[in-house]
Protein backbone atom coordinates (compact mmCIF):
# COMPACT_ATOMS: atom_id res chain seq x y z
CA UNK A 1 0.00 0.00 0.00
CA UNK A 2 1.44 3.14 -1.33
CA UNK A 3 1.99 6.22 1.34
CA UNK A 4 -1.38 8.74 0.63
CA UNK A 5 -0.80 11.83 -1.37
CA UNK A 6 2.79 11.90 -2.09
CA UNK A 7 4.19 15.42 -3.27
CA UNK A 8 0.53 16.89 -3.22
CA UNK A 9 2.24 19.85 -1.62
CA UNK A 10 4.58 20.21 -4.41
CA UNK A 11 1.65 20.56 -7.02
CA UNK A 12 -0.50 22.85 -4.74
CA UNK A 13 2.70 24.88 -4.87
CA UNK A 14 2.37 25.62 -8.73
CA UNK A 15 -0.24 28.02 -9.22
CA UNK A 16 -1.07 27.44 -13.32
CA UNK A 17 -0.47 23.86 -12.69
CA UNK A 18 -2.77 23.77 -9.73
CA UNK A 19 -5.61 25.32 -11.72
CA UNK A 20 -5.08 22.60 -14.43
CA UNK A 21 -4.58 19.72 -11.87
CA UNK A 22 -7.31 21.30 -10.09
CA UNK A 23 -10.12 21.11 -13.15
CA UNK A 24 -8.47 17.68 -14.03
CA UNK A 25 -9.57 16.28 -10.62
CA UNK A 26 -12.64 17.67 -10.54
CA UNK A 27 -14.13 16.44 -13.83
CA UNK A 28 -11.93 12.82 -13.24
CA UNK A 29 -13.83 12.69 -9.66
CA UNK A 30 -17.46 13.92 -11.26
CA UNK A 31 -17.18 10.99 -13.81
CA UNK A 32 -15.97 8.05 -11.22
CA UNK A 33 -18.53 9.52 -9.16
CA UNK A 34 -21.42 9.30 -11.63
CA UNK A 35 -19.96 5.47 -12.44
CA UNK A 36 -20.42 4.45 -9.17
CA UNK A 37 -23.41 5.57 -8.46
CA UNK A 38 -25.43 4.38 -11.93
CA UNK A 39 -24.20 0.76 -10.99
CA UNK A 40 -27.48 0.78 -9.41
CA UNK A 41 -29.76 3.80 -10.69
CA UNK A 42 -28.68 1.95 -14.39
CA UNK A 43 -30.31 -1.01 -13.74
CA UNK A 44 -34.03 -1.50 -15.49
CA UNK A 45 -36.67 -0.79 -13.45
CA UNK A 46 -38.81 -4.02 -13.64
CA UNK A 47 -42.33 -3.27 -15.13
CA UNK A 48 -45.59 -4.07 -13.32
CA UNK A 49 -45.41 -7.25 -10.93
CA UNK A 50 -42.72 -8.28 -12.84
CA UNK A 51 -40.07 -10.81 -10.85
CA UNK A 52 -36.81 -10.43 -12.81
CA UNK A 53 -33.82 -13.06 -12.38
CA UNK A 54 -30.76 -10.62 -11.05
CA UNK A 55 -27.30 -11.20 -11.09
CA UNK A 56 -24.06 -9.08 -9.33
CA UNK A 57 -21.78 -7.29 -12.20
CA UNK A 58 -19.69 -4.89 -10.78
CA UNK A 59 -17.34 -3.53 -13.52
CA UNK A 60 -13.58 -3.97 -13.25
CA UNK A 61 -13.11 -0.20 -13.52
CA UNK A 62 -14.94 0.24 -10.29
CA UNK A 63 -12.78 -2.35 -8.59
CA UNK A 64 -9.61 -0.56 -9.75
CA UNK A 65 -11.04 2.68 -9.08
CA UNK A 66 -11.69 1.34 -5.24
CA UNK A 67 -7.85 0.17 -5.22
CA UNK A 68 -6.44 3.59 -6.54
CA UNK A 69 -8.69 5.31 -3.65
CA UNK A 70 -7.25 3.07 -1.13
CA UNK A 71 -3.68 3.47 -1.94
CA UNK A 72 -4.69 6.68 -1.78
CA UNK A 73 -6.36 7.13 1.85
CA UNK A 74 -4.98 9.66 3.75
CA UNK A 75 -5.48 8.68 7.81
CA UNK A 76 -5.89 10.75 10.57
CA UNK A 77 -3.57 10.96 13.34
CA UNK A 78 -3.59 8.35 16.21
CA UNK A 79 -6.32 8.29 19.06
CA UNK A 80 -5.29 9.83 22.26
CA UNK A 81 -7.15 7.85 24.73
CA UNK A 82 -7.18 4.34 24.69
CA UNK A 83 -8.72 1.49 22.84
CA UNK A 84 -12.40 2.38 21.08
CA UNK A 85 -13.12 5.26 23.42
CA UNK A 86 -12.73 7.61 20.45
CA UNK A 87 -13.93 5.17 18.15
CA UNK A 88 -12.36 2.79 15.69
CA UNK A 89 -8.43 2.58 16.58
CA UNK A 90 -6.12 3.95 13.34
CA UNK A 91 -3.63 0.81 13.87
CA UNK A 92 -6.98 -1.72 13.26
CA UNK A 93 -8.20 0.39 10.46
CA UNK A 94 -4.96 0.99 8.82
CA UNK A 95 -4.76 -2.99 9.09
CA UNK A 96 -8.06 -3.59 7.59
CA UNK A 97 -7.70 -0.70 4.67
CA UNK A 98 -4.36 -2.43 3.96
CA UNK A 99 -5.79 -5.89 3.47
CA UNK A 100 -8.56 -4.38 1.56
CA UNK A 101 -6.23 -2.92 -0.99
CA UNK A 102 -3.81 -5.72 -1.29
CA UNK A 103 -5.93 -8.92 -0.45
CA UNK A 104 -9.76 -8.77 -0.39
CA UNK A 105 -11.59 -9.97 -3.57
CA UNK A 106 -14.73 -8.78 -4.71
CA UNK A 107 -15.26 -11.16 -7.54
CA UNK A 108 -15.30 -14.05 -4.55
CA UNK A 109 -18.38 -12.46 -3.17
CA UNK A 110 -20.05 -11.87 -6.41
CA UNK A 111 -19.64 -15.67 -7.22
CA UNK A 112 -21.37 -16.13 -3.55
CA UNK A 113 -24.53 -14.05 -4.61
CA UNK A 114 -24.56 -15.52 -7.92
CA UNK A 115 -24.63 -18.47 -7.20
CA UNK A 116 -28.18 -18.01 -5.16
CA UNK A 117 -31.36 -16.91 -6.68
CA UNK A 118 -31.23 -13.23 -7.19
CA UNK A 119 -34.50 -10.75 -8.31
CA UNK A 120 -35.73 -7.41 -8.59
CA UNK A 121 -39.30 -6.07 -8.30
CA UNK A 122 -40.54 -3.22 -8.18
CA UNK A 123 -43.02 -2.37 -5.21
CA UNK A 124 -45.11 0.94 -4.63
CA UNK A 125 -42.44 2.49 -7.68
CA UNK A 126 -39.37 1.12 -5.98
CA UNK A 127 -37.02 -1.24 -7.34
CA UNK A 128 -36.17 -3.96 -4.70
CA UNK A 129 -33.57 -6.59 -4.51
CA UNK A 130 -33.82 -10.22 -3.45
CA UNK A 131 -32.75 -13.43 -2.52
CA UNK A 132 -35.18 -15.94 -2.41
CA UNK A 133 -34.30 -19.74 -2.00
CA UNK A 134 -36.95 -21.92 -1.93
CA UNK A 135 -36.56 -25.43 0.49
CA UNK A 136 -36.03 -29.28 -1.25
CA UNK A 137 -38.41 -30.36 1.51
CA UNK A 138 -42.21 -29.78 1.29
CA UNK A 139 -44.30 -27.69 3.83
CA UNK A 140 -41.20 -25.59 4.17
CA UNK A 141 -42.41 -22.53 6.20
CA UNK A 142 -42.08 -19.31 3.96
CA UNK A 143 -39.75 -17.00 6.09
CA UNK A 144 -39.16 -13.11 5.62
CA UNK A 145 -35.93 -11.65 6.85
CA UNK A 146 -34.74 -8.51 6.83
CA UNK A 147 -30.96 -6.52 7.86
CA UNK A 148 -30.55 -3.84 9.37
CA UNK A 149 -27.38 -1.00 9.21
CA UNK A 150 -24.59 -1.12 8.81
CA UNK A 151 -25.47 -4.57 7.64
CA UNK A 152 -27.10 -6.17 4.86
CA UNK A 153 -28.17 -8.79 2.90
CA UNK A 154 -24.42 -10.71 3.28
CA UNK A 155 -25.35 -10.96 7.44
CA UNK A 156 -27.66 -13.98 6.34
CA UNK A 157 -25.89 -15.57 3.57
CA UNK A 158 -24.68 -18.10 6.17
CA UNK A 159 -27.90 -19.09 7.32
CA UNK A 160 -29.42 -19.47 4.44
CA UNK A 161 -28.14 -23.21 3.97
CA UNK A 162 -29.15 -24.75 7.38
CA UNK A 163 -32.58 -23.17 7.28
CA UNK A 164 -33.35 -24.37 3.37
CA UNK A 165 -32.22 -27.44 3.64
CA UNK A 166 -31.88 -28.39 7.46
CA UNK A 167 -31.06 -32.37 6.79
CA UNK A 168 -27.94 -31.25 5.06
CA UNK A 169 -26.97 -29.60 8.46
CA UNK A 170 -27.62 -32.33 10.71
CA UNK A 171 -31.49 -30.94 11.15
CA UNK A 172 -34.94 -32.24 10.51
CA UNK A 173 -36.93 -31.87 7.12
CA UNK A 174 -39.80 -30.61 9.39
CA UNK A 175 -37.66 -27.40 10.26
CA UNK A 176 -37.07 -26.58 6.63
CA UNK A 177 -38.18 -22.75 5.20
CA UNK A 178 -38.07 -20.96 2.55
CA UNK A 179 -36.14 -17.70 2.42
CA UNK A 180 -36.84 -14.43 1.14
CA UNK A 181 -34.08 -11.57 1.63
CA UNK A 182 -34.81 -8.61 0.57
CA UNK A 183 -32.35 -5.74 0.72
CA UNK A 184 -33.95 -2.57 2.32
CA UNK A 185 -35.24 0.93 0.10
CA UNK A 186 -31.39 2.87 -0.69
CA UNK A 187 -29.67 -0.83 0.59
CA UNK A 188 -27.46 -2.66 -1.45
CA UNK A 189 -29.01 -3.61 -5.05
CA UNK A 190 -32.37 -2.57 -4.09
CA UNK A 191 -33.63 1.34 -5.95
CA UNK A 192 -32.95 4.73 -3.83
CA UNK A 193 -35.67 6.42 -2.79
CA UNK A 194 -35.58 10.07 -4.59
CA UNK A 195 -38.58 11.61 -2.20
CA UNK A 196 -38.98 11.37 1.18
CA UNK A 197 -41.73 8.83 2.80
CA UNK A 198 -40.09 5.41 2.55
CA UNK A 199 -40.03 4.88 6.60
CA UNK A 200 -41.19 1.57 7.80
CA UNK A 201 -44.40 1.50 7.62
CA UNK A 202 -44.15 1.72 4.09
CA UNK A 203 -41.34 -0.91 4.12
CA UNK A 204 -43.57 -3.05 6.28
CA UNK A 205 -46.54 -2.88 3.81
CA UNK A 206 -43.71 -3.46 1.32
CA UNK A 207 -42.24 -6.70 2.14
CA UNK A 208 -45.82 -7.74 2.73
CA UNK A 209 -46.62 -7.28 -0.93
CA UNK A 210 -43.71 -8.71 -1.94
CA UNK A 211 -44.43 -11.54 0.18
CA UNK A 212 -48.10 -12.04 -1.41
CA UNK A 213 -46.05 -11.73 -5.28
CA UNK A 214 -44.23 -14.75 -4.80
CA UNK A 215 -47.38 -16.81 -3.77
CA UNK A 216 -46.94 -17.10 -0.04
CA UNK A 217 -50.46 -17.14 1.47
CA UNK A 218 -49.15 -17.67 4.99
CA UNK A 219 -45.14 -16.81 6.51
CA UNK A 220 -42.97 -15.50 9.05
CA UNK A 221 -40.73 -12.74 9.51
CA UNK A 222 -37.91 -11.92 11.11
CA UNK A 223 -35.59 -8.89 12.07
CA UNK A 224 -32.86 -7.05 14.30
CA UNK A 225 -31.93 -3.67 13.83
CA UNK A 226 -33.67 -1.99 10.96
CA UNK A 227 -35.38 -5.34 10.59
CA UNK A 228 -37.19 -5.79 13.70
CA UNK A 229 -38.43 -2.32 13.07
CA UNK A 230 -39.75 -2.84 10.03
CA UNK A 231 -40.71 -6.44 11.01
CA UNK A 232 -42.62 -4.73 14.20
CA UNK A 233 -44.56 -3.02 11.83
CA UNK A 234 -45.49 -5.39 9.55
CA UNK A 235 -47.49 -6.91 12.93
CA UNK A 236 -48.59 -4.39 13.95
CA UNK A 237 -49.95 -3.78 10.04
CA UNK A 238 -51.18 -7.35 10.68
CA UNK A 239 -51.58 -8.03 7.01
CA UNK A 240 -53.68 -11.57 6.63
CA UNK A 241 -50.81 -13.62 5.42
CA UNK A 242 -48.49 -12.66 8.62
CA UNK A 243 -48.31 -15.55 10.59
CA UNK A 244 -46.09 -14.86 13.34
CA UNK A 245 -42.30 -13.07 13.85
CA UNK A 246 -39.40 -13.20 15.28
CA UNK A 247 -37.14 -10.43 16.73
CA UNK A 248 -33.64 -10.82 17.99
CA UNK A 249 -33.71 -6.76 19.03
CA UNK A 250 -37.09 -6.09 20.12
CA UNK A 251 -37.93 -2.48 20.11
CA UNK A 252 -39.28 -2.01 23.80
CA UNK A 253 -37.98 1.43 23.91
CA UNK A 254 -38.94 4.85 22.99
CA UNK A 255 -40.64 4.73 25.79
CA UNK A 256 -39.82 1.53 27.92
CA UNK A 257 -43.27 -0.36 29.32
CA UNK A 258 -42.88 0.76 33.09
CA UNK A 259 -45.09 0.15 35.56
CA UNK A 260 -44.71 1.22 39.10
CA UNK A 261 -40.92 0.65 40.38
CA UNK A 262 -38.47 -1.50 38.32
CA UNK A 263 -37.30 -4.31 39.45
CA UNK A 264 -33.53 -5.32 38.85
CA UNK A 265 -34.01 -5.86 35.45
CA UNK A 266 -35.04 -3.68 34.50
CA UNK A 267 -32.94 -1.24 36.30
CA UNK A 268 -30.13 -2.81 34.41
CA UNK A 269 -32.31 -2.44 30.86
CA UNK A 270 -32.61 1.28 31.63
CA UNK A 271 -29.04 1.70 32.81
CA UNK A 272 -27.82 0.02 29.00
CA UNK A 273 -30.33 2.20 27.27
CA UNK A 274 -28.93 5.21 29.24
CA UNK A 275 -25.62 4.55 27.89
CA UNK A 276 -25.89 3.99 24.12
CA UNK A 277 -27.92 7.33 24.35
CA UNK A 278 -25.42 9.41 26.26
CA UNK A 279 -22.34 7.82 24.47
CA UNK A 280 -23.46 5.54 21.55
CA UNK A 281 -26.35 6.98 19.10
CA UNK A 282 -24.11 9.90 17.70
CA UNK A 283 -24.10 8.34 14.76
CA UNK A 284 -28.05 7.99 14.40
CA UNK A 285 -28.13 11.55 15.21
CA UNK A 286 -26.37 12.74 12.53
CA UNK A 287 -27.67 10.15 9.92
CA UNK A 288 -31.22 10.63 11.36
CA UNK A 289 -30.52 15.16 10.52
CA UNK A 290 -27.63 15.07 8.03
CA UNK A 291 -27.51 12.40 5.53
CA UNK A 292 -27.12 14.53 2.55
CA UNK A 293 -23.39 15.93 4.24
CA UNK A 294 -22.60 12.88 5.60
CA UNK A 295 -22.74 10.82 2.56
CA UNK A 296 -20.42 13.07 1.08
CA UNK A 297 -17.34 11.73 3.13
CA UNK A 298 -18.92 8.14 2.96
CA UNK A 299 -19.30 7.75 -1.03
CA UNK A 300 -15.51 9.52 -1.85
CA UNK A 301 -13.49 7.80 0.67
CA UNK A 302 -13.82 4.19 1.29
CA UNK A 303 -11.55 4.12 3.90
CA UNK A 304 -14.09 6.52 5.90
CA UNK A 305 -17.07 4.25 4.91
CA UNK A 306 -14.96 1.32 6.04
CA UNK A 307 -14.02 3.03 9.32
CA UNK A 308 -17.92 3.97 9.81
CA UNK A 309 -18.98 0.44 9.65
CA UNK A 310 -15.90 -1.24 11.07
CA UNK A 311 -16.55 0.83 14.37
CA UNK A 312 -20.05 -0.49 14.79
CA UNK A 313 -18.97 -4.12 14.33
CA UNK A 314 -16.36 -3.78 17.18
CA UNK A 315 -18.67 -2.09 19.44
CA UNK A 316 -21.96 -3.89 18.85
CA UNK A 317 -20.75 -7.40 18.48
CA UNK A 318 -19.69 -10.17 21.20
CA UNK A 319 -16.28 -9.98 19.77
CA UNK A 320 -14.28 -8.08 23.20
CA UNK A 321 -13.40 -5.16 20.46
CA UNK A 322 -11.76 -7.49 18.32
CA UNK A 323 -13.85 -8.00 15.04
CA UNK A 324 -11.60 -9.21 13.13
CA UNK A 325 -11.33 -12.10 14.82
CA UNK A 326 -14.89 -13.33 15.09
CA UNK A 327 -16.25 -12.17 11.48
CA UNK A 328 -12.90 -12.39 9.68
CA UNK A 329 -11.84 -9.73 7.44
CA UNK A 330 -13.08 -11.22 4.62
CA UNK A 331 -16.67 -11.47 5.79
CA UNK A 332 -16.58 -7.40 7.51
CA UNK A 333 -15.18 -6.05 3.92
CA UNK A 334 -18.37 -7.92 2.03
CA UNK A 335 -20.72 -6.10 4.01
CA UNK A 336 -18.73 -2.88 3.39
CA UNK A 337 -17.34 -3.65 -0.24
CA UNK A 338 -21.60 -3.81 -0.76
CA UNK A 339 -21.91 -0.71 0.75
CA UNK A 340 -18.99 0.77 -1.30
CA UNK A 341 -19.76 -0.56 -5.02
CA UNK A 342 -23.28 0.10 -4.65
CA UNK A 343 -23.08 4.03 -2.92
CA UNK A 344 -25.15 3.72 -0.51
CA UNK A 345 -23.49 5.38 2.34
CA UNK A 346 -26.10 8.49 1.92
CA UNK A 347 -29.24 6.56 0.92
CA UNK A 348 -29.48 3.95 3.76
CA UNK A 349 -28.50 6.70 6.37
CA UNK A 350 -31.87 8.07 5.01
CA UNK A 351 -33.80 5.52 6.71
CA UNK A 352 -32.90 7.44 10.29
CA UNK A 353 -34.12 10.72 9.17
CA UNK A 354 -37.46 8.85 7.73
CA UNK A 355 -38.07 6.56 10.91
CA UNK A 356 -34.98 6.92 14.00
CA UNK A 357 -37.53 9.16 16.11
CA UNK A 358 -40.62 8.82 14.64
CA UNK A 359 -41.36 5.12 13.43
CA UNK A 360 -38.56 3.16 15.80
CA UNK A 361 -40.08 2.44 18.99
CA UNK A 362 -42.42 0.65 21.30
CA UNK A 363 -45.50 -0.94 19.41
CA UNK A 364 -48.72 -2.81 20.89
CA UNK A 365 -49.15 -5.88 18.72
CA UNK A 366 -51.35 -8.43 18.71
CA UNK A 367 -49.96 -11.16 16.07
CA UNK A 368 -47.54 -13.79 17.42
CA UNK A 369 -44.01 -12.44 19.05
CA UNK A 370 -41.13 -14.81 19.56
CA UNK A 371 -38.15 -12.84 21.24
CA UNK A 372 -34.22 -14.54 21.52
CA UNK A 373 -31.98 -11.86 23.42
CA UNK A 374 -28.20 -12.43 22.57
CA UNK A 375 -26.44 -11.74 25.74
CA UNK A 376 -23.99 -8.66 23.98
CA UNK A 377 -27.15 -6.97 22.32
CA UNK A 378 -27.39 -3.07 22.76
CA UNK A 379 -29.82 -3.79 25.88
CA UNK A 380 -30.89 -6.63 27.38
CA UNK A 381 -35.04 -6.42 27.61
CA UNK A 382 -36.96 -7.81 30.18
CA UNK A 383 -39.52 -10.36 29.65
CA UNK A 384 -41.87 -7.83 31.63
CA UNK A 385 -41.01 -5.70 28.75
CA UNK A 386 -42.39 -8.29 26.20
CA UNK A 387 -45.34 -9.17 28.33
CA UNK A 388 -46.84 -5.91 28.45
CA UNK A 389 -46.42 -5.23 24.49
CA UNK A 390 -47.31 -8.10 23.06
CA UNK A 391 -50.54 -9.68 23.82
CA UNK A 392 -48.95 -13.05 22.38
CA UNK A 393 -45.61 -13.91 23.14
CA UNK A 394 -45.22 -16.99 22.17
CA UNK A 395 -41.31 -17.37 22.52
CA UNK A 396 -38.40 -16.32 24.40
CA UNK A 397 -35.20 -16.94 25.41
CA UNK A 398 -32.58 -14.71 27.03
CA UNK A 399 -30.31 -17.83 27.52
CA UNK A 400 -27.97 -18.09 24.70
CA UNK A 401 -24.20 -18.45 25.05
CA UNK A 402 -22.98 -15.32 22.60
CA UNK A 403 -23.76 -13.27 20.24
CA UNK A 404 -24.30 -9.93 19.78
CA UNK A 405 -26.55 -7.20 18.06
CA UNK A 406 -25.41 -8.73 14.69
CA UNK A 407 -27.28 -12.42 15.36
CA UNK A 408 -26.73 -13.79 12.08
CA UNK A 409 -23.94 -12.45 10.98
CA UNK A 410 -22.10 -13.49 14.57
CA UNK A 411 -23.66 -16.94 15.33
CA UNK A 412 -24.75 -18.37 12.71
CA UNK A 413 -25.57 -21.59 14.36
CA UNK A 414 -27.37 -20.09 17.26
CA UNK A 415 -29.77 -17.95 15.24
CA UNK A 416 -30.96 -20.60 12.80
CA UNK A 417 -31.01 -22.50 16.23
CA UNK A 418 -33.25 -19.77 17.63
CA UNK A 419 -35.36 -19.28 14.43
CA UNK A 420 -36.05 -23.64 14.37
CA UNK A 421 -37.02 -23.63 17.91
CA UNK A 422 -39.20 -20.45 17.64
CA UNK A 423 -41.58 -21.21 14.70
CA UNK A 424 -41.61 -25.10 15.17
CA UNK A 425 -45.09 -24.18 17.05
CA UNK A 426 -46.08 -22.09 13.98
CA UNK A 427 -45.89 -24.52 11.10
Amino acid sequence: MTKPFARRSVLLATGAATLAVSAGVGQAAAATSAGLRDLVEALPTPSGDEIVPFKVRVPQSAIDDLRSRLAATRLPDRETAPGWVQGAPLSRVRDLIGYWHDHYDWRRLERRLNGLPQFRTTIDGLPIHFIHVRSRHRGALPLLLTHGWPGSIVEFLDVIGPLTDPVAYGGKASDAFDVVIPALPGYGFSGKPTETGWGLPRIATAWDTLMTRLGYSRYVAQGGDWGAGVTTWMAKQQPAALAAVHLNLPILFGPPPLEGDPTPAEQEALKQLTAYSTDGSAYALLQGTRPQTIGYGLADSPAGQAAWIYEKLGQWSDSDLDPDRLFGRDRILDNISLYWHTNTAASSARLYAESFSTDFRTLNVDVPVGVSVFPKELYQAPKVWAERTYSHLFYWNDDIPKGGHFAAFEQPDLFVTELRNCFRSMR
